[in-house]
């Protein structure tokens, strides 16, 4: 890439706007992921018979098993908010900025 181009970037506002509104927003993301799969692990360790019950009477599944799926369907569903807003809020800033040194290229 050329000098001239990232000294532009380097100098417009927008690109130091992105950079951290995206770092908090992945922190964020981040920190709440964590949360939910530690406090699953932390049940587990702590507390094995909570999870480890049967859903009902006689069945062989037990509480655990869809608690486990949920933590996993709640990374996929943080996952999708991420993609959404980069979609909607990220990516138009990077054009933005894509537009600003296009004449550099």
């Amino acid at each position: 890439m050329k000098k001239e181009v990232l000294e532009k970037l380097k100098q417009n506002p927008r690109l130091w706007e992105l950079i951290e509104r995206r770092e908090r927003f992945s922190w964020t993301m981040a920190i709440i992921l964590l949360i939910g799969y530690y406090s699953y692990i932390l049940v587990i360790a702590f507390d094995p018979k909570l999870l480890g019950r049967p859903i009902k009477e006689g069945m062989v599944t037990t509480i655990g098993i869809p608690v486990g799926i949920g933590v996993i369907v709640f990374a996929f569903i943080l996952t999708g908010i991420y993609v959404y807003k980069a979609n909607k809020e990220f990516d138009v800033i990077t054009k933005e900025l894509q537009e600003s040194v296009k004449d550099l290229l």
